[in-house]
C-alpha cells in the first residue's frame, strides 16, 4: 500500500484518544548491485510492516537500471508495499516501480506531471514552508522532512521536528520524517508524521538488518495519546 494511501486509511478514526502507530518508509544504501543486496533486504521486511522502501541506485545506464529495479521491486510489493525510486523518474513505468522520491521543487516539478495519477511522487529536500505548500499544491503524495544528503547540510534536529509539527497540524497530505537513528524515530512520530523513514545504520547493524527494522517498529508500535 503507497504511503499516501495508507495514510488516509489510519487517520479516518479521531473518536478516542489514540492515534495509529506510524509505519516504516526504509531507506536503501546506495546499491550497485541489486542481486547480492536482495536476501538482506528480503530479511529486512519479511517480518515487519513496512509502508514502503525508498530504492538508492548507483548511477548506471537505463537498461542496467531498470534490471536491477525488476528484481528488487518484486520483493517489496509481495509485502505490500511500495518501491518508489530515489530520482529516476523516466524510468519508474518501464522498472515496474511504484513511484519517485524527487528532491527538491525543481525536480519535483519536472517530473510530477509524468508520475501521476498513476504512480507515487513524493517530495523532500525542502528549504521552506513554502517550498513545502507548493510541492503539496503540484500534487506531491507525500513531502519529507529532514532527510540526509551527504553534499548538503542538514537542518538541526529541533528544527525539523518543528517542521514536521507545522504540516500535520494544517495539512492533510502525508508527512513523511527522516530518522537517522532509531533514536530520532520517537520525536517525529510525536510531532506527527505519518511515516517514518529510516535507512543508514540499520543495513550495517551486526544483529542483522532484520533486527533493526523490528526494533525501530517496536518502538512505533503502541498507538500515541493524542493531545
Amino acid at each position: 500500500m503507497v504511503p499516501s494511501q495508507q495514510a488516509q486509511d489510519t487517520s479516518g478514526d479521531t473518536s478516542g484518544d489514540k492515534r495509529p502507530a506510524r509505519r516504516l518508509y526504509l531507506v536503501t544504501p546506495v546499491i550497485e548491485d541489486a542481486a547480492a543486496f536482495a536476501g538482506t533486504l528480503r530479511d529486512a521486511i519479511a517480518e515487519t510492516d513496512v509502508a514502503a522502501v525508498l530504492l538508492r541506485l548507483k548511477l548506471a545506464g537505463d537498461r542496467d537500471l531498470i534490471n536491477h529495479i525488476k528484481l528488487l521491486a518484486p520483493i517489496v510489493q509481495a509485502r505490500d508495499a511500495a518501491l518508489v525510486l530515489d530520482g529516476h523518474a523516466e524510468i519508474v513505468a518501464h522498472a515496474g516501480a511504484d513511484g519517485a522520491h524527487l528532491a527538491g521543487i525543481e525536480a519535483f516539478t519536472a517530473a510530477v506531471d509524468g508520475l501521476k495519477p498513476a504512480r507515487i511522487a513524493g517530495c523532500g529536500a525542502l528549504s521552506s514552508r513554502d517550498e513545502a505548500m507548493f510541492a503539496g499544491e503540484r500534487g506531491a503524495d507525500y513531502v519529507m522532512f529532514g532527510e540526509f544528503k551527504p553534499e548538503q547540510r542538514r537542518p538541526s534536529f529541533e528544527a525539523i521536528v518543528e517542521r514536521v509539527e507545522w504540516w500535520s497540524e494544517l495539512f492533510t497530505i502525508p508527512c513523511i520524517g527522516f530518522a537517522v537513528n532509531p533514536l530520532e524515530a520517537l520525536p517525529l512520530s510525536a510531532a506527527g508524521a505519518d511515516f517514518i523513514a529510516i535507512g543508514g545504520g540499520i543495513w550495517d547493524d551486526p544483529r542483522g538488518a532484520a533486527a533493526a527494522v523490528a526494533e525501530v517498529a517496536h518502538l512505533l508500535a503502541a498507538p500515541e495519546k493524542v493531545p
